[in-house]
């Protein structure tokens, strides 16, 4: 049974994904569908999870949004997912970067990676 499931998740997870990992920049656009039109619509912001789990994996990113922080959940494979663009690599030793919600500004910043 389970040979299955991994035969039709594995047919399902044809979607190109770039290299990304948590401190990473990256633009995620978004098909919107409002009524009869559809368009993209982007959310750019820092990985600051990423949870690998096959056809179940997904990735978290995190943005300030006047001055709010906004997170967002998205799953990897998800077919709403248009493209995923990596916008800067950031230099982090932790697979887990929560500690970003109590910081703000400056503090908040991450290094790039050369």
């Amino acid at each position: 049974m389970s040979k299955i499931l991994q035969e039709i998740e594995a047919r399902q997870m044809t979607q190109k994904v770039p290299q990304f990992s948590p401190g990473d920049t990256v633009a995620v656009y978004i098909r919107v569908q409002e009524g009869e039109r559809e368009r993209l619509q982007a959310f750019e912001g820092m990985v600051i999870a990423r949870r690998d789990r096959g056809f179940n994996s997904s990735f978290s990113v995190r943005k300030v949004s006047y001055g709010e922080g906004v997170e967002r959940v998205f799953p990897l494979y998800s077919p709403s997912i248009a493209k995923i663009e990596v916008k800067r690599k950031g230099d982090v030793r932790r697979s887990k970067l929560y500690y970003l919600r109590q910081l703000a500004g400056k503090a908040a910043r991450i290094r790039e990676k050369v």
